[in-house]
């Protein structure tokens, strides 16, 4: 062999080494997951629940009249019909299951899990990791954040370390393990994609996202850090196929620990609320209140004798920041004000008439699930005819005196339509509504569906204290 050729075979022959020194160094870097599992599958349970349903009678008329058919073809047909478990007392009667995961946080056998696992259930079973079943008593549920707590009996069960999920950052490493469609301790791996997430009608739940793949049955498993400890509760997928699509959210472990903590020593959950309602501060909002960029909450309403209306807050101040915390969404705020007890103070910085300013309030304590919006006077909500596309409240009567109105009422949301088209916001006022005036929100209501078509129709809206007309024409 030449020597031109040698060198260019050993020259090969050292890329291929540092190839493979590099390959091997990047999969030392990998972490290695099976001591966690060792020590902590032990304490993850799978949990099945089992609900009566109302018993379904089938009538005479529904039923075949296989008399006179030969004995083979009436066996045929006996066999393809339903069959229903009967009771002990000869009743019929139908059973509903479901199955999902969770994990023992206490050695006298104290478990967490997600409410919407037990919902509902008539009985409840826990089977540990030696596959033996135990009947477990529901001690207490939380809707809102989606966390029940469970007792099973026994002493010196295998339990869980329970880490701090305000640790968390962004790309750290996160451990699932679960029992996905019945397969018990099955373990899934990824990352935090994000913390601090809010989604639609879960309020009070700051979720860390990740990419562990969840499926059915994850439901109520725990998330771990590295450390091997418990930094979250598996609760929902995010998903337009029923499974699975890389974006997964746990209940932060922290926030959990406090509503285990109410439910066993009280059997239910107490929250701060300040009885406003808000939405987020878009960029034409923020240069119209002066801010440098779209931060906090522009509180829309206020609730009557609420603590926000006690304290001085007022419709329209843009909050910025609470006890120190900034508010960067406007769904941060209900995460602050939701870890406040009754009777605590909430120093709020705010941003009113283009000028800071602190209001200080005392946290109230929220209603009962499902009563947010009853606390408000009843009569104050209308939703308009989708001709327009808004729903508004009355003005309540510290607003027509801030104001100097007589009448009037509040956008508490806009959805798709000409309101929106023509660029209504929440919050704005409007007066007037095709040359009438508007005293409540029923005229609202009755004008708006009453409105010609292919006709400029006008509007008298206030915002931030400046009135002007605007017109629209609707075209169906």
């Amino acid at each position: 062999m030449s020597i031109p050729r040698l060198k260019s075979y050993l020259s090969i022959l050292a890329t291929v080494l540092v190839l493979g020194q590099a390959v091997a160094a990047q999969a030392v870097e990998l972490p290695d997951f099976t001591q966690l599992v060792e020590q902590a599958s032990p304490a993850v349970v799978n949990i099945s629940t089992t609900q009566k349903l109302p018993d379904r009678k089938v009538s005479s008329e529904q039923m075949p009249d296989l008399e006179g058919l030969p004995p083979m073809l009436r066996e045929f047909f006996e066999r393809g019909m339903p069959q229903q478990p009967r009771s002990p007392r000869g009743d019929r009667q139908r059973e509903a299951q479901s199955l999902g995961s969770g994990f023992i946080i206490s050695p006298d056998g104290y478990i967490l899990t997600n409410n919407h696992v037990i919902a509902d259930a008539d009985e409840i079973l826990v089977r540990l990791a030696d596959r033996s079943e135990l009947k477990a008593k529901l001690i207490g549920t939380d809707p809102r954040s989606d966390v029940a707590l469970l007792k099973i009996e026994g002493k010196d069960l295998p339990v869980l370390k329970l880490g701090k999920s305000q640790d968390l950052k962004a790309g750290q490493w996160v451990v699932a393990i679960g029992s996905p469609f019945g397969f018990d301790h099955t373990v899934t791996q990824g990352i935090v994609s994000a913390i601090g997430r809010s989604l639609p009608n879960e309020n009070y739940v700051p979720f860390i996202q990740t990419d562990v793949p969840i499926n059915p049955g994850n439901s109520g498993g725990p998330l771990f850090n590295l450390a091997g400890e418990v930094v979250g509760i598996n609760s929902q997928i995010y998903t337009r196929s029923g499974g699975f699509m890389g974006v997964s959210f746990a209940i932060p472990i922290d926030v959990a620990m406090d509503v285990s903590n109410q439910l066993k020593s009280g059997g239910k959950v107490s929250r701060g609320w300040l009885g406003v309602v808000i939405q987020e501060v878009n960029k034409d909002l923020a240069e119209s209140f002066g801010l440098e960029k779209p931060a906090g909450a522009l509180v829309a309403q206020i609730q009557d004798d609420g603590p926000a209306a006690k304290g001085g807050l007022q419709v329209g101040d843009v909050i910025l920041s609470m006890n120190g915390q900034p508010i960067v969404m406007s769904a941060d705020l209900p995460h602050l004000v939701g870890a406040l007890k009754a009777g605590s103070k909430a120093d709020l910085e705010v941003i009113r008439e283009g000028k800071r300013k602190n209001v200080e309030l005392t946290v109230g304590a929220i209603p009962e699930e499902g009563k947010e919006l009853e606390a408000l006077p009843k009569s104050s909500v209308e939703r308009s005819s989708n001709r327009l596309g808004v729903s508004v409240a009355e003005l309540t009567e510290e607003q027509k005196k801030t104001l100097d109105l007589k009448g009037g009422v509040v956008i508490k949301e806009v959805q798709d339509g000409p309101a929106a088209l023509i660029g209504l916001q929440p919050g704005d006022v409007i007066t007037h509504l095709n040359n009438q005036a508007i005293g409540s929100s029923k005229e609202f209501t009755d004008i708006a569906k009453a409105l010609p078509k292919n006709r400029s129709v006008s509007m008298r809206v206030l915002r931030q204290g400046r009135a002007s007309f605007i017109t629209f024409k609707l075209a169906e």
